[in-house]
């Protein structure tokens, strides 16, 4: 099954348990983004507003959609989405966002930036 992941610059400047660890982790993005079942976006700062911006989204898809889950979190915990409206709305967001995000070689690029920077 793909895997799609849209990740923030943010995040992938964060050195959460310091510099050896960020750097540790973004190696690990960095194979895990060359295998073919898995695409690895960022949003860069220079994006600025995004759609569904400061929000974590995991949308779940299978072959059958009508059994795709979306999972929100939220500060007060997680949401759980499964009707076909708000699927249909959060497919329309992922896709938008995905439109202003890096190709996957960018993003690449932008890591190993990030790294040579820690």
């Amino acid at each position: 099954m793909p895997y799609e992941a849209v990740v923030h610059e943010a995040a992938l400047r964060m050195k959460v348990g310091g510099a050896a660890v960020a750097r540790k982790q973004l190696r690990h993005l960095l194979d895990m983004s060359e295998r073919d079942d898995i695409t690895l976006r960022a949003l860069t700062f220079d994006v600025g507003a995004y759609p569904g911006s400061g929000q974590s989204i995991y949308y779940a898809y299978g072959p059958v959609p009508q059994l795709d889950t979306v999972n929100i979190d939220q500060s007060h915990g997680l949401a759980f989405l499964d009707a076909e409206a708000q699927l249909h709305k959060y497919r329309t967001l992922f896709d938008r966002v995905k439109a202003v995000a890096l190709e996957p070689a960018q993003t690449r690029d932008l890591i190993h930036t990030v790294i040579q920077s820690l």
